[in-house]
């Protein structure tokens, strides 16, 4: 009976640590060269839809949120732009050509 307690025992012991130490160290490093899907890193290259533009900037509905943009191409609401850099709160985006 004590044999089969330390065995229980040792099982439990090593279960957690493969659960709490050696996932997490594989995972960790299996996924740290993967691109961001959020936040502002996650932003570039993403595609928005103007809303309002004038003059060289506007905004632009990206990811269910209104941000202010700027960009040299001539847009107009209802075209599609996609996000170059973002600085701060506000985006640097180009005429998506289609």
């Amino acid at each position: 009976m004590q044999n089969v307690i330390i065995a229980l025992a040792i099982g439990f012991i090593v279960f957690e640590i493969v659960e709490h130490v050696v996932f997490p160290l594989f995972w960790s490093f299996k996924h740290r060269k993967l691109k961001s899907v959020s936040g502002v890193t996650g932003m570039t290259g993403k595609l928005g839809e103007v809303k309002y533009w004038q003059k060289g900037k506007g905004k632009v509905f990206v990811n269910g949120e209104l941000w202010f943009a700027v960009s040299d191409d001539a847009l107009l609401p209802g075209d599609k732009a996609v996000i170059e850099q973002v600085n701060g709160l506000t985006l640097t985006v180009k005429a998506h050509k289609v």
